[in-house]
């Protein structure tokens, strides 16, 4: 038996039901990567404007963020497991109707059944996503292990599954790419389907009403400070530092190096991705959310190097630095919440994470054209710079998240 405080070897992580999780976590993150591809191609083969695809996005987003905090409901009473194959089964034929649609229909789908497919699928995301946080726990003894591996696993996907959409899209079409999309959301519906959680079941629990559920999540979010005072904190940043920094970035390399220098640049983020997960993997600080705070000055490191127009080669040190920062942050964060919080409650908490920070850097990310005409998109990515160091100086300075031990 190890020592106490020791971490469980390889193998106690590599379980039946780790690797079928693994398996249906990867083959998801890949088909995801495929979707902005596969609709870029599409719309744009198809004659439809540029913003067609960005509301098709936003059609993809709007329902996530409105149902998630549903979802982590839903997960609660019914198993994230069963949840997730729900969810899982949705956008299998969500991605089915718009391969078949891509492939046959003269001219590609209407607008209209795009934009509504793509918020069924949000509809799926909001049902799937709270279930991942609870699941975690329940299939492997060494919660940063795994949530390490399978954040290296992700950032590899993210950039295997776009540049597989771009050469299957250039050869078949768009259609061919939503046929294997909707092929992984199959393979990992029966992953998923086989896994086996350690634990009670929800019937186990005493339930009250939805509603009462829900408002129940509410005051077990409230009654942690380092949770809420985090997500407090992670909204005003999405606003102003992340959501900015996506397009303003795109935007800044194309026009001053290329569409070629800023898709091998984001392969540089996603080099960085897998680096800062293999360091979450050997390190294990005693205070781990104030080493994921440490961690995110590398994202100041990126900003300044966009925001003074320096060369080529300083923007990519500063792209594996904010891949390896925002990596590793993960790591710690979830971590942090699947250690400390309730298996009862981890799903809907996990909800109000994902609902706070996804509506704030949407905004983030809509303001960002508006205020970069206005003030010059260098001068917005360099406030960025400072106001992620001043982020990063509040995680530590608050006491319940800086001073929070792993458990």
């Amino acid at each position: 038996m190890p020592a106490a405080g020791a971490p469980p070897g390889r193998s106690a992580l590599w379980s039946h039901d780790f690797r079928l999780f693994f398996t249906a976590r990867t083959v998801a993150m890949f088909g995801d990567g495929m979707v902005p591809v596969a609709l870029t191609a599409g719309l744009l083969g198809a004659g439809r404007p540029a913003s067609s695809v960005g509301y098709a996005l936003g059609a993809w987003m709007g329902p996530l963020a409105a149902f998630v905090r549903f979802g982590g409901v839903l997960a609660d009473r019914f198993t994230p497991r069963r949840m997730m194959v729900i969810a899982d089964a949705l956008r299998l034929v969500g991605a089915s109707v718009l391969a078949v649609s891509f492939l046959v229909v003269d001219g590609g789908p209407p607008l209209w059944e795009v934009y509504a497919l793509s918020a069924l699928s949000g509809v799926g995301a909001a049902l799937f996503q709270p279930g991942v946080a609870s699941t975690v726990p329940r299939i492997a003894t060494d919660v940063q292990r795994a949530n390490a591996v399978l954040g290296v696993s992700e950032a590899l996907m993210g950039m295997a599954g776009p540049a597989f959409a771009g050469v299957v899209a250039g050869f078949w079409g768009a259609g061919a790419v939503f046929a294997a999309n909707a092929a992984t959301f199959g393979v990992s519906g029966v992953c998923l389907f086989l896994l086996k959680l350690r634990g009670g079941s929800a019937s186990d629990v005493p339930r009250g009403g939805f509603f009462a559920e829900l408002a129940g999540g509410w005051r077990e979010f409230k009654a942690r400070s380092w949770l809420w005072g985090v997500i407090t904190i992670w909204t005003v940043y999405g606003l102003t530092v992340l959501g900015p920094a996506t397009p303003l970035t795109a935007v800044l390399v194309t026009e001053g190096h290329g569409a070629g220098t800023y898709g091998a640049l984001m392969a540089v983020n996603g080099a960085g991705s897998v680096a800062g997960g293999l360091l979450a993997l050997r390190l294990r600080p005693a205070r781990p959310l104030a080493a994921g705070a440490l961690a995110l000055l590398g994202v100041s490191v990126a900003l300044l190097s966009l925001g003074l127009d320096l060369p080529v080669l300083a923007l990519g040190v500063g792209q594996f630095a904010v891949g390896a920062a925002f990596a590793f942050w993960l790591v710690m964060w979830s971590t942090t919440v699947q250690t400390h919080v309730p298996p009862e409650a981890l799903n809907r908490l996990h909800a109000y994470d994902v609902a706070g920070s996804l509506l704030m850097l949407a905004a983030g990310r809509a303001l960002a054209g508006p205020v970069a005409e206005a003030v010059g998109a260098e001068k917005v990515l360099l406030v960025g710079a400072g106001l992620n160091v001043v982020a990063v100086a509040v995680l530590l300075a608050v006491p319940a998240i800086g001073r929070l031990r792993r458990m």
